[in-house]
């Protein structure tokens, strides 16, 4: 009899599961009421569907930036032109000798601390950030910036320079084009770096100037000098820029920044540590992408204001 009646009963559940499987009405009609079930259970208004967490506000968290966990300690940044990147430490005097590889020579130095961050800009507009404190030692001629960096086999770094907060550079190419740019937004997270300038084929990037003055001095290659207001190059976050100075022959020589007032300065030929300083410069004064004049006499025949 037991049997009997499991029997029946399995067999009227086995009718209602084929009955189901045939009908997708009765499918949905079975999914309401077990939503219904399963509301009346656990709803809101039940024990067991009581909400048992609780919103609450932001807790205010101190960032801690990671600079702030490297000691700060002075060191002296060194780069050689074959490519050779170390950080002394201490502040190193501008005149105190450093050895190189045979061959190679000191092309930019300067002092830095620790928690900087180190700007390097390429000729074909990429700018590199590096941590001051990941640059190789002193130890030895240091090692080529190419192991910390991904770089182009014709790609050469024509800038080095520490990173300044809220600061602005001036980047040219060899077309007498140029830009500034907010130094805050070219710091770069990645080892390709950020382009920042373009440069189309046969141009190269040559210039990256932390912004100081307030006039451009620029001479060309055909030995034409122009000065003209900071003000008239725009502030862009990327790009090819506006021209600079206009040229029918050759490209851009060198640029620098100055203080009109102060006038334009550049070493002496033949004299060691002497310069000469020219303030009368009304000849020169010209509007951004003009082609200027020929520089005062006495001028470095090299066409860069460094000599």
């Amino acid at each position: 009899m037991e049997i009997r009646g499991e029997h029946e009963k399995l067999s009227t559940q086995q009718a209602e599961l084929q009955a189901l499987l045939g009908s997708s009405e009765r499918q949905w009609i079975a999914v309401g009421e077990k939503l219904a079930h399963v509301k009346e259970s656990f709803g809101s208004e039940t024990l067991e569907g009581k909400r048992r967490t609780s919103f609450a506000d932001l807790p205010n968290v101190d960032f801690v930036p990671a600079e702030a966990m490297i000691e700060r300690e002075p060191v002296t940044v060194v780069f050689s032109r074959r490519g050779w990147l170390r950080a002394l430490k201490g502040h190193m005097a501008a005149e105190a000798s450093l050895g190189f590889k045979d061959g190679d020579e000191e092309r930019f130095r300067f002092h830095a601390f620790t928690t900087d961050k180190i700007l390097a800009f390429t000729s074909m507009g990429r700018i590199h950030s590096l941590g001051a404190d990941k640059l190789p030692g002193g130890r030895g001629h240091g090692e080529p910036l190419r192991l910390l960096v991904e770089m182009e086999s014709d790609e050469e770094v024509v800038a080095l320079l520490p990173y300044v907060p809220g600061s602005e550079l001036l980047l040219a190419s060899s077309e007498g084009r140029g830009f500034r740019v907010e130094a805050d937004k070219v710091l770069a997270s990645t080892r390709g770096g950020r382009q920042v300038m373009n440069v189309v084929s046969g141009v190269r990037a040559t210039h990256c100037l932390p912004v100081r003055g307030d006039t451009v001095a620029i001479i060309g290659e055909n030995r034409k000098l122009l000065l003209f207001p900071l003000d008239e190059v725009p502030v862009l976050a990327r790009g090819r820029g506006v021209i600079l100075q206009r040229y029918k022959d050759g490209g851009l020589s060198d640029l620098r920044l100055l203080d009109l007032a102060d006038g334009l300065n550049w070493p002496m030929g033949g004299s060691q540590g002497r310069t000469r300083t020219e303030t009368d410069l009304a000849l020169w004064l010209g509007k951004r992408a003009g082609s200027g004049r020929m520089p005062p006499t006495g001028f470095p025949r090299s066409n860069r204001f460094s000599g």
